[in-house]
């Protein structure tokens, strides 16, 4: 009977330990979550990724935190915390994300559970500190940026204004100080360097004349892998007008990005690249891009709705350029091979047979083959 009723007694001060363990241990600790990371990046990078945990409780707390990131941006080293707590205390985590896809992404939450010191009751809780991260295209890697110049400028040659035009040559002169190593005109150098005063000589090149650059992108057909392409060519194309200090602006159906040279205008145009999706049924609108702008239109297919805007647009641009991508036709410059088909699209077909009346009109006609690089455009 004896030993019945301290059994009893025990399991009762066991059950008393365990129900105030489970009132005292109802609220969490105070909990502060701060995530730290570039507020963009480009597709196929990575960017660093700093998150500090501070936890504060006046009881001794067991904690385990998870901080999942978006589907499409990885982290090099899953963000945990766990650990125990009296008083306050500072974590960090410090790791690496790679940025798989282009897009908007925002953190899902993060999930703190807490238990007593035993671990007899766990409770969790979601924790949403709001994150978001925008992942811009990725760009083609273009090489020889300056092969491209023409193709971004409005093409009339001038001897002191806009940009230098690495294809023309207008002549030669004495290295001075400061000249880029590149510019040496090494094989009229080494003829001067038998006369009298001979030495370096530069190349003195023409310039074309710079304008704002639009890139049109057409959404209204084609599929998901011309698609990715051509926002990679658009991203490139931008990123190599900003290095050329053009303004520069995104168009896509009816609406376009504010044209500028500074990183809001940077900052839009990428953005709108990353939230790009296809249109299909939604007929090509080319918005009139700003007086002498160059305007550059992607496409997939082409056809005669988009050539007449392209014409409508050729009134107030300087230069328009059709530059066609057609899946199945075209590879990415450094691609490894995929299938490709024996033919063009007969509505690309048509667009090539109409080139010679649109460049007559301001309209230039480019359809990409193979791996054929954007910059053999310029040549």
């Amino acid at each position: 009977m004896t030993s019945l009723l301290v059994a009893l007694i025990w399991a009762l001060a066991l059950a008393f330990v365990a129900a105030m363990l489970w009132w005292l241990y109802r609220q969490p600790p105070e909990v502060t979550l701060t995530r730290e990371l570039p507020r963009a990046g480009f597709s196929g990078g990575e960017v660093p990724l700093t998150v500090r945990l501070g936890l504060r409780s006046r009881l001794p707390v067991r904690y385990t935190l998870e901080d999942p990131t978006p589907g499409s941006v990885v982290p090099r080293a899953a963000v945990n915390f766990a650990g125990d707590v009296l008083g306050e205390r500072q974590s960090e985590h410090h790791t690496q994300v790679m940025l798989n896809r282009r897009g908007e992404f925002d953190w899902p939450g993060a999930t703190l559970r807490w238990a007593d010191p035993l671990g007899l009751f766990w409770r969790s809780r979601p924790l949403n500190e709001p994150t978001r991260l925008d992942v811009f295209p990725g760009t083609h890697g273009l090489l020889l940026p300056d092969l491209l110049r023409p193709l971004l400028s409005e093409g009339g040659l001038s001897r002191t204004l806009g940009l230098e035009d690495a294809l023309s040559l207008r002549g030669a002169r004495e290295y001075v100080s400061g000249d880029p190593p590149g510019r040496i005109h090494w094989r009229l150098s080494a003829r001067q360097a038998g006369e009298p005063g001979g030495g370096l000589m530069v190349r003195e090149l023409e310039r074309t004349a710079a304008s704002s650059l639009t890139v049109y992108l057409d959404t209204s057909a084609g599929n998901d892998v011309y698609l990715e392409s051509a926002v990679r060519l658009a991203s490139s194309l931008i990123t190599e007008g900003l290095a050329l200090g053009l303004p520069v602006s995104l168009a896509t159906a009816g609406a376009q990005t504010p044209t500028g040279r500074g990183e809001d205008a940077a900052q839009a145009a990428l953005l709108a690249l990353a939230q790009a999706r296809l249109t299909p049924g939604v007929s090509p609108r080319v918005l009139p891009p700003r007086s002498g702008s160059n305007l550059i239109i992607l496409t997939m297919l082409g056809g005669p709705v988009l050539t007449e805007q392209a014409m409508r647009a050729r009134a107030t641009a300087s230069r328009v350029t059709i530059l066609a991508l057609p899946e199945g036709f075209y590879l990415e410059p450094g691609e490894n091979p995929r299938r490709q088909w024996a033919a063009v699209p007969d509505t690309v077909r048509d667009l090539e047979r109409q080139a010679g009346a649109l460049a007559a009109a301001g309209i230039l006609v480019f359809v990409l083959r193979g791996n054929q690089s954007v910059l053999r455009l310029g040549v």
